[in-house]
């Protein structure tokens, strides 16, 4: 007996209506600086009993909000912070390719490591997600010494001494600060999270001081391929395994998994490697962490937190869905949106825009924490600027919830 096949078209077009929604979200939390999509998430959620329809439909909205992010905070993060040329040996491997005039082939090496990733890590979950419910009780029995090797992994990919003594002083910086403010009493208008000050901190404020003096983004060749077929495949499958430790591990970020996995893959990918690899842990740990939702019960970004006070646990079917529609929307808007940021950057003062984004951070570690998040977001700004200083990865600064994690 064949099964009746209930089709309700109200139902789908009010689903592609918030996927779209998201789709549109995680684009401006994508473009603008200092916007997460754990925000945006987070005010969904805190709006989700307005919202008509069901919660599932809110659901969907977050999932793709989070996926498009994942392609499109690429943009600003190679538009912003670009330094001097003369300082190009020290900056962020995406500012390095922008330097040499290669911003718009960084973009499209991001796109494809990212959609590359949902491709492989959609097929792969199942299994994956089986292998980690069996380990998942033993990792977390020993997870101060998981975290506690990963950190000391990451210490050794320096290869001087030297490096390694300043690793360890970053690691030590963030994971003190992280010890001191993670669990702060904060409140703000639109919430109350150390983590948005804290990360841009770290991450966007140096950054944007080492940049005040730069050339700003310079005339940008085509975006013809440096890397083969195959060598972007292998990255982007490279990118794609990382990112499944991203998805079960807590505290373990999207560069630390980059890093770790990039050891193993020959140094002369460079700059190019680093791109693919990292975008495609960032996207396939949105993916991973959907399915350790329905594996293990725990939700492991902030996208994840919000589905899960709003629903629960979500329909699977759906949001895949909503994974798929959002990582091809998301590949267009990089190819379509990412030049033009590129070249409308590159048109303004690098010192006016580094003084306004640096406005901007502020304000938004004030909406979500209050006046102490402005605080915070100065303290982690000076821990940020160790890593340039001691010649070292920035993503050593992941001690910051590493740290706190492990202890």
């Amino acid at each position: 007996m064949v099964p009746d096949v209930v089709v309700a078209p109200e139902f789908a077009l009010a689903v592609c209506g918030s996927v779209l929604g998201g789709i549109a979200l995680g684009t401006l939390s994508g473009l603008v600086p200092g916007l997460h999509a754990n925000n945006v998430a987070l005010l969904l959620a805190a709006g989700a009993a307005a919202a008509p329809g069901p919660p599932t439909l809110v659901a969907c909205a977050m999932l793709a909000a989070g996926v498009v992010h994942t392609f499109l905070d690429v943009v600003p993060a190679l538009a912003l912070g670009v330094p001097d040329p003369a300082m190009a040996a020290s900056a962020l491997p995406g500012h390095r390719l922008v330097v040499e005039g290669r911003g718009e082939e960084a973009l499209r090496l991001s796109a494809l490591g990212s959609v590359l990733a949902v491709a492989l890590a959609v097929p792969l979950a199942v299994p994956i997600t089986s292998a980690m419910t069996a380990l998942y009780p033993h990792v977390v029995a020993n997870l101060s010494f998981v975290l506690g090797g990963i950190a000391l992994a990451m210490v050794l990919t320096e290869p001087t001494w030297t490096g390694r003594l300043g690793a360890t002083i970053a690691v030590g910086a963030s994971g003190g600060l992280g010890l001191l403010t993670l669990d702060a009493p904060v409140s703000g208008p639109l919430g109350g999270s150390t983590l948005m000050p804290l990360f841009a901190g770290l991450f966007g404020v140096p950054v944007l001081l080492d940049a005040m003096d730069g050339a700003g983004v310079p005339e940008q060749d085509d975006a013809t391929l440096a890397l083969s077929k195959r060598s972007v495949a292998g990255l982007g499958g490279v990118g794609t395994l990382s990112g499944a430790a991203v998805g079960y591990l807590p505290g373990v970020s999207s560069a630390v998994a980059a890093t770790l996995a990039l050891t193993a893959v020959p140094g002369r990918y460079g700059a190019r490697g680093f791109v693919v690899a990292t975008s495609g842990v960032n996207t396939a740990n949105t993916v991973f962490a959907l399915f350790a939702l329905f594996a293990l019960g725990t939700p492991r970004t902030g996208v994840l937190v919000a589905v899960d006070d709003t629903v629960g646990t979500p329909s699977l079917p759906l949001s895949v869905l909503a994974v798929l529609g959002a990582a091809l929307a998301g590949f267009a808007l990089v190819g379509t949106l990412g030049p033009s940021y590129l070249r409308l950057v590159g048109s303004v003062d690098p010192t006016r825009l580094s003084v306004a984004v640096l406005g901007l951070l502020c304000v938004f570690a004030w909406l979500f924490a209050g006046v102490l998040g402005v605080g915070l977001l100065v303290a982690a700004g000076v821990v940020g600027l160790l890593p340039p200083r001691l010649g070292v990865k920035r993503a050593h600064l992941m001690g910051v919830l590493v740290g706190p994690l492990a202890l």
